[in-house]
């Protein structure tokens, strides 16, 4: 004859003690079983707990931006044309011949307010005028190599030129990068990444980059991040608005706790020559600045 118990399982996210967003569940079970069902039982209710969990952190796409197609040989022809606008830049156009007039026309079409090649931003305002972190820090990056350094600061410093690259040997899945935002900060809705080394195509090709990013808020998971393997600028729309709300009472809005984001390597595209991973830029757009 089995050997009988009286069983009572009670099973939620506290009991697993798994970090997932996850809405509590309480499941209360009272009957006769032999050990070894319990056991079957035990495991099943795991198994089908966890993937119940698993589907509550939603996938993200994001829909394609600017095309970064960048190059020493396009920096050096920006320069010349930025050049020859400093000469007819303020004079009075009266006195431009008509060659000189179309160099303006030209100028303040495609350069005015430019300053450099890889800019992100360009002139006039954006979420940056009332947005921007606290710090941003790295679980690691590479060391530097002459003129070129890979710090955490270049990924979110505006620039297509430098790129954030993780420093652990292999490809830097589970290396991250968390962002400090003070509460102040304006409500972010996009999310916009530059994947990959895109200063230049053969640096792109050459080194690794992101395929898929787990992000989350105040080290909560809050969504999965599949990247496409392409020069574009990747904008990720969020449901929500992320950040603090009440924003009528400035004084209290300071007083409120810091929040970060934190973005995880899960997956990557394979470099032709590196299994360096690289990032070269992750910034935002969002509202609560006007």
């Amino acid at each position: 004859m089995h050997n009988k118990v009286y069983a009572q399982f009670k099973f939620d996210c506290l009991f697993l003690k798994v970090n997932l967003n996850c809405a509590y569940t309480n499941v209360s079970v009272h009957f006769l079983i032999d050990l070894t069902t319990m056991r079957l039982l035990t495991i099943l209710l795991i198994v089908t707990s966890l993937t119940t969990w698993g589907q509550t952190i939603k996938e993200m796409t994001p829909t394609l931006g600017y095309l970064v197609d960048k190059s020493p040989e396009g920096e050096i022809e920006f320069n010349r044309q930025v050049e020859r606008c400093n000469k007819v830049w303020g004079r009075p156009q009266n006195t431009l011949t008509e060659e000189e007039q179309k160099v303006l026309e030209n100028c303040n079409e495609n350069f005015d307010g430019v300053e450099n090649y890889y800019d992100i931003l360009g002139p006039g305002c954006s979420w940056y005028c009332g947005g921007g972190l606290d710090t941003q820090t790295a679980s690691s990056e590479l060391n530097s190599q002459g003129q070129n350094n890979y710090s955490a600061s270049n990924v979110h410093d505006l620039n297509y030129k430098t790129a954030w690259i993780e420093g652990v040997p292999g490809y830097g899945i589970g290396e991250y990068m968390i962002y400090h935002f003070p509460p102040e900060n304006p409500r972010i809705t996009k999310i916009i990444i530059v994947n990959g080394y895109v200063k230049s195509d053969k640096a792109w090709k050459e080194n690794s980059r992101v395929k898929k990013l787990k992000l989350y808020i105040d080290d909560k998971p809050y969504a999965l991040l599949n990247l496409k393997d392409t020069k574009n600028e990747q904008i990720f729309t969020l449901d929500n608005a992320i950040g603090q709300g009440e924003r009528m009472d400035r004084k209290k809005l300071k007083t409120l706790p810091s929040w970060t984001m934190k973005f995880e390597i899960l997956d990557i595209y394979k470099g032709d020559r590196y299994d360096d991973t690289a990032i070269t830029e992750i910034y935002f757009d969002g509202i609560d600045v006007h």
